[in-house]
């Protein structure tokens, strides 16, 4: 059994934050109900990047977020939604929406505005920049968050121009952030029979992100710049590296991990000289360290040196996206399934990080309004009432 079974959840959501969020809801187990409108096309990463065969509207981006899901089409701008909406909420435990910051209100999406159907909804809103102050109808992404957070400043060469992450995980972070609360709040709300309003932001997410480089600026004013090979502010040798054939990133935090390096790259003598000798020498003489290393390690391709350090000091090489992906490690582990698509038997996507006893279900993310009639009878909609609903675009 798996533990979010029971649970039903209410998305109204497009893009990344909230679908990976409610992704990791669904995949827990919980009835994930995608609700979507069917004038626009859906959630617009349906249209969004390669298609891979997967009919109309329908991507492998919307695969990656959207498994385990059910879509039903309503469009909750029309007034006769309200009737079928609140049906919905009242068998539900939570909504989930990652809308603009203002749109809650408008669509009436809130707690205040929902718990005369259900008082014990809990009401989660991912925005960009929070539901209340001036920037709360702002739209906004996470590379707008990444900048004017510190990251695309902290990340990159020195000298270099500002660069974001390859991937966004402010976007990512903040589902699961809201995903928290949202469980958080409905097992209080079971508890108490009284729900919520939750508010979760792009930019406060990002923010807390800054943890301790935050409690070093904050308390002792001491800013956190970038450092060369994307190293460690404050421990050396914890960086990037030179291989024969590449690069890899070898971590010795701690003066016994830096021992152990030297005797297994064969140069037992580093750990005795006074310029190394302790983590303040070797932060001081950085650049003649990284220089020794590199001399050293450029001799011997990446493999070589992952077979002399792997499992004896913390390292790992520096693969690209097809090498991440083909690595036999992922898929030793499982990290990638097959999951049966109508229309393409083949399709693989990564397998959710969290392993239980009982196996995650792993169902294709659905067809726009794939499952909208089923979704209608189950709250008492007769077929009539269904076409009437069909035939004034309310569904």
């Amino acid at each position: 059994m798996l533990p979010l079974e029971g649970v039903r959840i209410l998305a109204v959501e497009h893009y990344a934050a909230g679908p990976y969020g409610t992704q990791h809801l669904a995949d827990l187990g919980a009835d994930v109900i995608k609700i979507e409108a069917r004038a626009q096309g859906g959630d617009a990463v349906r249209t969004m990047g390669p298609n891979g065969g997967l009919g109309p509207l329908d991507s492998l981006a919307f695969q990656a977020f959207n498994r385990n899901k059910r879509s039903f089409t309503l469009d909750l701008k029309q007034k006769k939604s309200r009737e079928v909406l609140g049906k919905l909420v009242a068998i539900s435990d939570a909504l989930l929406c990652n809308l603009r910051g203002d749109q809650p209100d408008k669509l009436g999406l809130t707690f205040e505005a929902l718990k005369a159907y259900n008082p014990k909804i809990v009401c989660a809103l991912i925005s960009a920049y929070g539901r209340e102050g001036p920037r709360r109808d702002w739209p906004g992404f996470d590379y707008l968050m990444q900048a004017e957070t510190g990251y695309l400043f902290l990340s990159g060469e020195p000298g270099g121009p500002p660069a974001r992450m390859g991937l966004s995980l402010v976007d990512y972070l903040t589902g699961l952030t809201a995903a928290l609360a949202l469980v958080a709040s409905v097992i209080k709300a079971r508890e108490t029979g009284e729900g919520r309003d939750i508010d979760v932001s792009l930019f406060d997410v990002a923010a807390h992100q800054l943890s301790y480089p935050a409690a070093w600026y904050l308390n002792e004013g001491t800013p956190t710049s970038r450092a060369p090979r994307s190293a460690h502010p404050s421990i050396t040798p914890s960086q990037l590296f030179r291989t024969e054939d590449g690069w890899m990133f070898i971590m010795a935090q701690s003066q016994r991990f830096w021992e152990i390096l030297c005797t297994q790259i064969g140069r037992p003598e580093l750990a005795d000289q006074v310029d190394f000798s302790d983590i303040p020498a070797r932060l001081k003489n950085r650049d003649m360290l990284t220089k020794e290393l590199d001399a050293h390690l450029s001799s011997q391709p990446t493999a070589h040196w992952m077979e002399r350090l792997g499992g004896c000091v913390p390292c790992g090489p520096v693969f690209d996206i097809a090498d991440a992906l083909d690595n036999t490690f992922l898929r030793d582990r499982g990290g990638v399934v097959t999951v049966p698509h109508p229309n393409r038997a083949d399709l693989k996507v990564v397998q959710n990080p969290i392993r239980l006893s009982d196996p995650l279900p792993n169902r294709p993310a659905p067809a726009l309004g794939a499952d909208t009639d089923d979704i209608l009878r189950e709250l008492g909609y007769d077929d009539n009432a269904i076409r009437r609903f069909r035939s004034t675009d309310v569904t």
